[in-house]
């Protein structure tokens, strides 16, 4: 868990870095915790699972303009550390967007973001193989409907497909480092499901995403496709 702590350090001060800056007047913003379990599947190995804490923030730089119809200005973060970071990934992500507010129950937003994200070595045949990290440019669409009494009850959905990553190499190492693969497809898929009481809020969260590589001697034995489920449950506050 040490090395994890860069990551939570940079978003701690992102948030705080945008709570300070933003007018008081134009702000929003939500900060969750979440703990649950993740299921990763590389290749052929068997999939393996291990607890998993995921950090996020929001804060609406920009509100939605009443009389022009115009966008509100979106920005936030978010931090995923596991358990057992020897077989699952860490990853810190921020990400800026426009928030269109259909009515007063529903919106849609264009996220565009940058995420890291540090993939755990393979273990073959008692042989420890290397991967390279992957720093991602994504574009999510985000649905967010809030119904019920006083809206308090909320679902948002979330997704988009995957790009050609950028791959890093990961800290110099005596091992036996694999080649950067061939990216062929992926996509990310993640929802939302809660209620609001007063500031804080409950929810849970179901995340699937899907890496796939060609296979070639940069990919052998599809040691790079990645199959992960997430699953969590957690509080978040708004301010």
């Amino acid at each position: 868990m040490k090395a994890c702590k860069p990551h939570l350090v940079r978003m701690g001060v992102f948030l705080l870095f945008l709570s300070a800056t933003v007018p008081g007047y134009g702000q929003r913003g939500t900060i969750d915790l979440n703990v649950g379990e993740t299921s990763d599947k590389f290749g052929a190995l068997a999939p393996v699972t291990s607890a998993d804490l995921d950090l996020n923030g929001d804060v609406m730089v920009k509100k939605p303009s009443v009389k022009s119809g115009g966008p509100g200005i979106v920005a936030g973060g978010e931090v995923r550390v596991p358990s057992d970071d020897t077989n699952h990934a860490k990853e810190f992500a921020v990400f800026g967007g426009l928030a269109f507010p259909v009515n007063s129950n529903f919106s849609i937003a264009i996220h565009a973001q940058v995420r890291k994200i540090d993939l755990p070595v393979a273990t073959v045949n008692n042989q420890i193989l290397v991967r390279y990290n992957m720093e991602l440019i994504e574009v999510p669409i985000v649905l967010k409907y809030k119904f019920g009494p006083d809206k308090r009850a909320f679902v948002h959905v979330e997704g988009g497909p995957e790009f050609t990553p950028r791959f890093r190499s990961a800290a110099a190492t005596l091992l036996i480092v694999l080649p950067h693969p061939d990216f062929d497809h992926g996509y990310t898929l993640r929802g939302n499901a809660g209620y609001t009481f007063g500031k804080w809020y409950a929810q849970g969260t179901y995340e699937t995403r899907y890496f796939k590589f060609d296979q070639n001697p940069n990919n052998p034995s599809n040691l790079y496709n990645w199959k992960s489920n997430m699953i969590m449950a957690g509080v978040g506050v708004t301010f």
